[in-house]
This record gives structure tokens, sequence and C-alpha cells, in this order.
């Protein structure tokens, strides 16, 4: 299940990234995290922390809550 999870998780990441027209350069800047962290994110290899997530949807101007809905319809759809 977290596997899962966490590849729901770094899908959406992407999505997100990519409708705003960022790279994993301009996230990683806005979110004060590595840029190869997204990119271990969004390839599912590692789980956010909260605090993370926090960051990662200021960046990307939207609600954590959004982001954790996303993740949890595509973790039920598969």
């Amino acid at each position: 299940m977290a596997d899962s999870v966490s590849q729901a998780f770094g899908e959406v990441l992407r999505e997100l990234r990519n409708q705003r027209g960022l790279s994993q350069e301009a996230l990683s800047f806005a979110c004060e995290r590595h840029r190869t962290y997204v990119s271990i994110l969004e390839r599912g290899l590692n789980s956010p922390s909260l605090s993370t997530i926090w960051m990662l949807a200021d960046a990307l101007g939207v609600k954590p809550s959004e982001i954790v809905r996303r993740v949890e319809t595509r973790v039920r759809k598969n």
C-alpha cells in the first residue's frame, strides 16, 4: 500500500507542477527543497512529510488537502 501511495503522490505532484508550468528546479526553489528530492518524490521513491506537503502546496498554489484528495482518488482507482 505504501508504494502505491508514494507512486500516486508522485504522479499528482508531477501533474500539478506541469499544469503550472514549473520545472522541478523552480518548484524545489519555491518549496525550499533540493531538486533531486522533488525528482525522488515524483518517481514515487519516497513519501513526503506533512510539512513538505504543506510547502509543496504553497509553492503550487493549492491547499494541502487538495493534494491529499487527489492522491486518495488515484489510489482508490487502482
